[in-house]
């Protein structure tokens, strides 16, 4: 069975890390991408390096989600892979959290991720073709002291993705959910030198993606754990 093409590419919760590695692999694959994030100053250098473009945008926001994939459309076109990166969170003992602190987590980690794939959904489903991503994380299997908020959006996030799966699978739409088990190398945070390999590599990560988006639809898979040799499970 030939490959699915993709050609435009939205991530959503851009930044560095995850994002910039998928954003690097998607450009050289011949796939155009635009980014969006909150703040989108700190994209630049990602901008110049990889030829995309960057969109202010809050996901928690209904209108400003439809307006980013409006710009999107007319400026480069319609995304058929979408990636939903962005997640919140705030730590703590469970009786000292504040309410609305929490609420905004969850907005972040499982809303935005609603709105987002609600809004490539409207546009993949009559093309009967697209792919929808979702990152997750070790909150979104297992609920940790001190960290509610976060393992409430990502379980809801992963519901989410398998609901949709379920769904939109059947219409030509590939949805997987990411489990990102254990902690991501970045240029702040290292692995300890006798504990080679025990973080994550983001740019390991990406290729994984680009994997699952290259499964044939007689095998698509709509979960896949990633996880380093030292996490336990």
């Amino acid at each position: 069975m030939e490959h699915p093409k993709y050609k435009i590419a939205l991530i959503v919760g851009a930044g560095e890390g995850l994002s910039a590695s998928l954003a690097q692999l998607l450009s050289k694959q011949g796939i155009r991408v635009a980014l969006a994030a909150r703040k989108i100053e700190k994209l630049g250098a990602l901008c110049s390096e990889t030829g995309a473009r960057a969109y202010a945008c809050n996901a928690t926001e209904p209108d400003e989600v439809e307006r980013l994939f409006g710009l999107v459309e007319r400026e480069i076109g319609t995304p058929d892979l979408v990636v939903y990166n962005a997640s919140g969170r705030t730590r703590g003992p469970f009786v000292d959290l504040v309410p609305a602190d929490v609420a905004q987590a969850i907005a972040v980690s499982a809303y935005g991720g609603f709105l987002v794939a609600q809004q490539a959904a409207k546009r993949m489903v009559p093309n009967k073709h697209g792919a929808i991503l979702f990152t997750g994380a070790s909150a979104s299997v297992k609920g940790y002291a001190q960290s509610a908020s976060f393992a409430m959006g990502k379980f809801a996030l992963r519901g989410l993705a398998q609901s949709l799966a379920r769904e939109l699978s059947p219409q030509g739409i590939h949805v997987a959910h990411f489990v990102i088990d254990g902690g991501i190398r970045s240029a702040a945070r290292t692995e300890a030198e006798d504990k080679p390999d025990s973080m994550l590599d983001p740019d390991a990560i990406a290729e994984s993606y680009w994997n699952v988006l290259q499964q044939p639809r007689n095998a698509w898979s709509w979960e896949l754990e990633l996880r380093p040799w030292v996490e336990k499970f």
